[in-house]
């Protein structure tokens, strides 16, 4: 608002002026800007650059992880059957050497919790087999075992008079629980892929995926045959769900994905949960049924196909590519050992923010740092400013309130700029001075002079006024019976309640006659309803001096009853007196009729006594009493006058003053 208000002057003022707080951020702010950006700059490019170097190289150490991990899964299954395979107990069909067997299984199984079942085959159709219910509660729910059972060893024994076969369910010690017949024992090893694999090449062999027999899960199976007796073959079942959820636990973010691919580029293996099911119940069903089952939709899936897979290099290769805007990473690597898993390849994927994550927020940090010093050097050179151009703005508000002579709100202004506390100072003083002067001069005739530039200090001109004389009766005798500081201190008291009274209804009081007051309304300042605020003005005034009196005569003070005598007209209106002191006042009939109306108030015992001309333009707005025509000291022509009083009371009863 002060700003406004002290920058109303400069309306016409060129266009680039702006308050100086404007120009000094201005200049503050572009060095700031100028020195830190460039560095800010180069911080993030350099920050940049080593973040995605950063990323590659956490990506390849996280490849090479899961490498091992995915390898060491199946390296545990062929170290199972490799052990298996030497083992004396195991050449001969069950039940010989039953508990041996038993015995050995379960421990395997124990100690390698991603194996899902350990069994072999026998040439004579015989099988055993020793499967992870814990780890795999599908088992659980198709062999209906019981609650706390942890291990399961199904035994098919073919004998010259039958088949006999059996589950016996253990719990976590190894102790039998439970034991069920197997009525189904149509089972036989000998038309599975992974015996006949085993059986015709000689050797271990990878087979699947492919649907299990008992629990229909797409599994990977590692066989081979017993030294010994090739015709014996030994397996262990690998689940593609638990290399998928390997996959999962070695991604580096909910965003990474990680998938195994078969030699033919079919996905076998992917590492989101619900994307895997999906995965398993495609390759679980008859192809013309897999055509219409919900497809897999991953859009990184779809660009790692068409990626180039090969590499020179045995750690595979490190590519980047593109999906929807998003720049990922992938690591490509064939995986195969002990001439197993041939073909199969190993992609993680994720986007390269995962893996510039914590660089790019300690970059991000290191800018947030910079911008926050840039920005406490911005606001600190704001501050600088408005601190300097509000010392300047209250200095100009002061200087505006001297120009209206209004001292109340006089602000007193202290700077770290030693100019401005001198100007401040300066300041103080000339309004002191002012203020000394205001108490002489009526302030809206002062103002007003200022505003037009002095332009009306010397004429005067015949304007419409409503002029308001009063006098104190008996004020000579009041003066014997008191002293004169104490008719000084309830004239002072009774001239400043009439001048907030006159003020207040929009007049002026022009001078001060004794105990007398002439005010007047419609000059200095042009007011259409003057003659209206003119009779409120004299009923105000007195309403306050009989509140006034009452104090008066509780304190033990005398009374001073006012006389007012109001009238409206032409008079002349303007600055008069000698070129070195002149006197703004107003002169003609209408303010001697308004002095005569006064006096005349004692004829008739009023207070306020208005003229004809006061009832002719206020109308029914206040009440008038006649009192009829009387000829005033001076004047030829007799007056028409009225007794002003309040509608809101009733009308006063007047008598002659006795002198």
């Amino acid at each position: 608002m002060r700003e406004r208000q002290v920058g109303a002057s400069n309306n016409n003022a060129a266009p680039w002026v702006r308050p100086l707080r404007f120009h000094l951020s201005i200049i503050i702010v572009a060095l700031l800007v100028a020195i830190s950006v460039p560095i800010i700059w180069l911080t993030h490019q350099q920050g940049s650059a080593s973040a995605l170097g950063a990323g590659e190289q956490q990506m390849k150490a996280l490849s090479r992880r899961t490498i091992e991990r995915y390898e060491s899964v199946f390296s545990n299954g062929y170290t199972a059957i490799s052990a298996t395979s030497v083992l004396q107990p195991m050449l001969s069909a069950p039940p010989a050497e039953l508990n041996a067997k038993r015995e050995f299984m379960m421990k395997v199984l124990q100690s390698s919790p991603t194996i899902d079942g350990l069994y072999l085959g026998y040439p004579d159709g015989s099988f055993i087999q020793a499967v992870n219910v814990a780890e795999n509660p599908v088992w659980a729910k198709r062999l209906s075992a019981p609650p706390n059972s942890a291990l399961a060893l199904r035994t098919i024994v073919r004998q010259s008079n039958g088949t006999l076969a059996f589950w016996v369910f253990f719990d976590a010690s190894g102790r039998p629980i439970d034991q069920k017949p197997i009525e189904d024992s149509s089972y036989d090893p000998r038309r599975r892929p992974w015996y006949n694999a085993a059986r015709s090449q000689g050797a271990p062999v990878s087979v699947g995926p492919y649907a299990t027999a008992t629990t229909n899960a797409l599994s990977l199976t590692l066989a081979m045959p017993m030294q010994k007796n090739p015709d014996v073959i030994v397996g262990v079942d690998v689940l593609l769900q638990t290399v998928s959820k390997l996959l999962a636990k070695e991604m580096v973010s909910g965003n990474a994905r990680g998938y195994v691919f078969d030699a033919e580029k079919n996905l076998i293996v992917h590492s989101d949960p619900a994307e895997m099911e999906k995965l398993l119940t495609i390759l679980s069903a008859p192809p013309k049924v897999a055509e219409d089952l919900v497809p897999i939709r991953d859009p990184v899936l779809d660009a790692v196909r068409h990626l180039d897979w090969s590499s020179d290099s045995t750690e595979g290769k490190i590519t980047r590519f593109t999906v929807d805007g998003v720049d990922y990473v992938a690591q490509i690597s064939a995986v195969s050992f002990s001439g197993l898993m041939r073909g199969n390849t190993i992609v993680i994927t994720a986007p390269l923010s995962d893996f510039t994550g914590p660089t790019e927020a300690l970059l991000r940090k290191t800018l947030l740092v910079a911008l926050a010093f840039l920005a406490a050097g911005i606001i600190a050179a704001l501050l600088i400013a408005r601190l300097i151009s509000n010392a300047l703005f209250s200095l100009a508000g002061n200087a505006r309130r001297m120009g209206d002579l209004e001292f109340s709100g006089f602000e007193k202004v202290q700077s770290w700029v030693l100019e401005i506390n001198m100007l401040g100072a300066s300041l103080a003083s000339a309004s002191e001075a002012m203020k000394s002067f205001a108490l002489y001069v009526p302030r809206e005739l002062v103002r007003k002079i200022i505003a037009s530039g002095q332009a009306m200090a010397n004429t005067a001109a015949r304007q419409e006024v409503t002029v308001l004389f009063t006098d104190i009766r008996d004020f000579t005798t009041i003066s014997e019976q008191h002293s004169p500081e104490e008719i000084v201190d309830m004239l002072t008291v009774y001239f400043e309640l009439m001048n907030e009274t006159v003020e207040a209804h929009n007049g002026a009081i022009i001078q001060y006659l004794g105990d007398s007051i002439f005010g007047m309304w419609n000059a200095p300042t042009a007011n259409r309803d003057h003659v209206a605020d003119g009779c409120r003005g004299a009923l105000a005034l007195k309403k306050r001096i009989d509140n006034f009196n009452r104090e008066n005569r509780e304190a033990g003070r005398p009374e001073l009853v006012t006389r007012f005598g109001l009238h409206t007209g032409v008079a002349v209106v303007g600055s008069v007196g000698a070129q070195s002191r002149r006197q703004y006042t107003a002169m003609g009939d209408t303010v001697n009729v308004a002095s005569r109306l006064e006096g005349i108030n004692k004829q008739f015992g009023t207070t306020i006594i208005a003229s004809g001309s006061i009832r002719a333009v206020a109308g029914e707005a206040f009440g008038f009493r006649s009192l009829g025509d009387v000829q005033a000291k001076g004047r030829m022509e007799p007056i028409e006058i009225y007794e002003l009083y309040d509608l809101a009371e009733p009308p006063p009863e007047a008598s002659p003053e006795k002198t």
